[in-house]
């Protein structure tokens, strides 16, 4: 009879530093996109102009405030999945933003789904009630 070789799993504390590690990306990225926002500086409200979005900085804030106050949630452990779903949500606009200006795929369009793919992997990675929701294994 031949065996079959398991791998062992992660230890917890790998698995918690790692989900936290990427956590932390997604946090500090997004707090700089934020107070760029607030500011908000010349290149944001010349951007928000390429993708169609107006000129007017209370527009720039609003959307600095929305992501600011979802990265909190996500980064407090108590309203992480509340936090995770409203800044799926915001990516998604940004997505949607840029396919509508023909933006190029790989590099800007899919960004926000390169970044929601480390927001969610992050939180599974930190968050047992997660995992237990969503088993990834057979």
């Amino acid at each position: 009879m031949q065996t079959v070789p398991q791998i062992a799993p992660a230890s917890s504390s790998a698995t918690l530093w790692i989900g936290r590690a990427l956590s932390g990306l997604i946090v500090l990225f997004m707090i700089f996109d934020g107070v760029i926002k607030l500011t908000p500086l010349d290149i944001v409200t010349q951007t928000m102009v390429e993708l169609g979005w107006p000129a007017d900085p209370n527009v720039a804030r609003m959307l600095g405030i929305i992501g600011l106050i979802s990265t909190a949630l996500y980064a407090l452990p108590r309203t992480s999945v509340l936090g995770a779903i409203l800044l799926t949500a915001y990516m998604g606009g940004a997505i949607a933003t840029k396919v509508r200006v023909d933006s190029p795929l790989f590099s800007h369009t899919l960004f926000g789904v390169y970044l929601g793919i480390i927001l969610w992997a992050g939180l599974f990675l930190r968050n047992p009630k997660l995992r237990a929701l969503i088993p990834l294994t057979r």
